[in-house]
């Protein structure tokens, strides 16, 4: 079982204060988990910036808290950035229970070329992001990687169905779901007419003058 190792240091500065931790090229972090007492921690940006990068191919990271001995079992739950520059703000990250499944959302890697996409009018249009799944930690993908080579025509899809992963992994979403598709000229039209269709026929809310009484 491929895990990243890394190991973080407890954090003593909370709240707003946090800002001094990032100019000092540090980011915090917060670990939790259902048996886990949470706990505010802290390590080198440039150290956790690898380990994002690790855990788009391994999602299980082994953790150790200060100069505790024992790893612990971890996923990232969130990652908060700056909009507009990048920066790394803030981790979360979960503990897990290496016998107990737990549900995760993992990304969608689109691999390959898909020839329909290269048809004038057809484009390829990405409809999940990511996919939810239940599994046990060490079974859980880092990614799901999906071959779009196979779409070479308009209007063909690959759909939740469609799917298959490794044993002891539960896609949660509804079948039918459509997670990458060749999108058509015509169906782009077709869209765009209904989309008219819909606005117009809503109703406008009107007010009626309001008659005096007579007297």
């Amino acid at each position: 079982m491929d895990e990243i190792e890394l190991t973080l240091s407890k954090r003593e500065i909370l709240g707003k204060k946090v800002k001094t931790l990032r100019h000092q090229g540090m980011t915090p972090v917060h670990l939790f988990g259902p048996t886990t007492k949470s706990a505010a921690l802290q390590g080198d940006t440039g150290v956790l910036e690898k380990v994002l990068e690790e855990e788009s191919k391994i999602a299980l990271i082994s953790l150790k808290v200060g100069t505790e001995k024992r790893a612990r079992h971890v996923v990232v739950r969130e990652v908060q950035r700056n909009c507009l520059t990048g920066e790394l703000l803030h981790i979360d990250f979960y503990q897990v229970q290496m016998k107990e499944k737990i549900k995760m959302d993992v990304p969608v890697l689109l691999v390959g070329e898909a020839p329909g996409a290269k048809i004038s009018g057809n484009m390829l249009e990405h409809e999940l992001n990511t996919i939810s799944v239940e599994s046990l930690p060490a079974k859980l993908p880092a990614n799901i990687e999906i071959d779009v080579s196979s779409l070479t025509e308009g209007g063909q899809s690959i759909r939740i169905k469609d799917l298959a992963l490794e044993d002891g992994v539960t896609i949660l979403n509804q079948p039918e779901l459509v997670v990458v598709r060749i999108a058509t000229a015509r169906a782009y039209r077709e869209a765009a007419v209904e989309e008219e269709v819909t606005e117009a026929e809503e109703p406008v809310e009107t007010t009626a003058p309001i008659e005096e009484p007579k007297e």
